[in-house]
């Protein structure tokens, strides 16, 4: 490697939106209702992880193959291999390990799992920076919300006040937003020169919530939650990056009921917003 697999289980399964974005999207299944989400390094090839987490849940299943009984198993993955000299990919053998090795209410961070591999900043070669897997959880009353986020991302984390976390560091070990970079390469065109952007990126993300959603609701907050990531990742949903999120709902909270002529209630919208905070809150995780 370093490579690696997350999975993220839910027992039952739920329902499922799916938002990606940018110009290198690599995903397998796309399944409206999944019964665990696989996240894996090693680009198109690590796709392969997915299955073993399929053939695990057969296992669990008493390997009963009545329509009911199948598992739906959807992933992505991030392209990891510019920062190692190797073809060594996750495979089903791998994400069955992951699976296995999950644990009820744990969630790791760091240079762990899919995101071991995972960098951001990448203005240039030299001013890369290792990311990783972040996460973070809230509840409001009895509605829950945790995110998940794989950052691997040609743009650099950014904090609440705008400072850069990670990313994009200078020769004298400072971090610089992406839009200076951004203004000097305008203000320089046809200079030439310069090493440019690195290729293969991307940012995955996995949300879960037990808020039972209309479906033309659940594909809303999914796009709202994903939009939302912008904020602590600049820039994001490039041609050069693959940005996926998929949002789960276990659908056993009803949102309350309010009137929408009295302002901003607990509607999807205001749900949304408390989820895009817990996203940032994960993103931040991501590179701490």
């Amino acid at each position: 490697g370093p490579t690696g697999v997350t999975v993220v289980s839910v027992e039952g399964g739920a329902r499922t939106a799916i938002d990606d974005r940018g110009g290198a999207v690599g995903i397998t299944g796309r399944y409206p209702f999944n019964h665990a989400i696989c996240l894996a390094g090693g680009s198109v090839h690590g796709t392969a992880a997915a299955s073993g987490v399929t053939d695990a849940l057969l296992d669990r299943g008493g390997r009963r193959t009545g329509f009911a009984d199948l598992a739906a198993v959807s992933g992505a993955v991030i392209y990891d291999f510019a920062v190692r000299d190797n073809a060594i990919t996750p495979d089903a053998a791998l994400g069955r390990a992951a699976f296995e090795r999950s644990r009820e209410g744990v969630v790791e961070v760091g240079r762990v799992g899919a995101g071991v591999g995972g960098s951001c900043g990448k203005m240039r070669p030299a001013s890369t920076e290792w990311a990783g897997q972040g996460a973070a959880f809230r509840q409001v009353g009895d509605l829950k919300i945790l995110a998940l986020t794989v950052v691997n991302a040609v743009g650099a984390v950014i904090d609440r006040d705008g400072s850069v976390l990670r990313g994009n560091v200078q020769e004298d070990g400072s971090r610089r937003h992406p839009s200076i970079d951004g203004a000097l390469a305008f203000a320089e065109a046809g200079a030439g020169g310069g090493e440019g952007i690195q290729r293969g990126n991307t940012t995955l993300s996995v949300v879960v919530t037990n808020a039972r959603l209309e479906e033309i609701d659940l594909r809303q907050l999914a796009t709202q939650i994903h939009s939302s990531m912008h904020r602590g990742i600049q820039p994001f949903h490039t041609a050069l990056d693959g940005d996926t999120l998929f949002l789960l709902t276990t659908d056993e909270v009803d949102l309350p009921s309010y009137d929408p002529r009295q302002g901003l209630g607990p509607s999807v919208a205001s749900f949304g917003a408390i989820a895009s905070e817990v996203m940032w809150d994960a993103v931040i995780e991501s590179v701490r």
